[in-house]
């Protein structure tokens, strides 16, 4: 079956190449910004609190110094619509502990969970005494991971970095942590 000439003569003269190529150039755009839309790991969200070990895997170098296997409570407070989160951790042994309160740039790396990267102080209960971040105060750096299993269980994990956290010397501390939360 042939068309007739004047059906598509009337269409082009209804639909000009010209329009049909600035109608495709708008619409193009739409489509190829949801796939990348779509393409983004939803973000890991809500607050936690969780428990789990603490390794410290460095020495300070004096007696007293050496490093220490511990357990760790850590939480997490979201802040809604932003990339950072305030967070606290307690790494502890039977001896003596440190309080962190510190502060994360959290990014999506995959849906339902973040890397995060950030900083805070370490505060030692008793100065002197191990625990899995050194033995005294000290500025603290962390890198991590934390990801939601489901609607109220979360698994994370990360390096803490303590600053000259030795008495006595100039040595720094790192310790692993990773534990399970409760999210709310």
């Amino acid at each position: 079956m042939q068309r007739s000439p004047n059906v598509s003569t009337t269409i082009l003269e209804l639909f000009p190449t010209r329009i049909a190529a600035l109608t495709a150039l708008c619409i193009v755009p739409v489509f190829l910004s949801s796939g990348v839309a779509s393409a983004r790991p939803i973000p890991f969200d809500g607050s936690y609190v969780g428990a789990g070990v603490a390794a410290g895997v460095t020495n300070g170098g004096q007696q007293g110094d050496a490093a220490t296997f511990g357990g760790n409570i850590q939480g997490r407070v979201a802040i809604p619509n932003a990339p950072i989160s305030v967070r606290g951790a307690v790494l502890f042994t039977n001896r003596n502990s440190a309080v962190m309160p510190m502060l994360t740039y959290d990014v999506p790396v995959a849906n339902n969970t973040n890397f995060y990267i950030g900083g805070g102080y370490s505060f030692v209960q008793k100065d002197g005494q191990p625990t899995p971040l050194g033995n005294r105060d000290a500025a603290v750096v962390m890198a991590g991971a934390e990801s939601g299993l489901g609607d109220h269980i979360v698994v994370y994990g990360d390096a803490k970095f303590g600053i000259r956290a030795y008495k006595n010397s100039p040595a720094s501390a790192l310790s692993f942590q990773a534990g399970l939360g409760y999210r709310f």
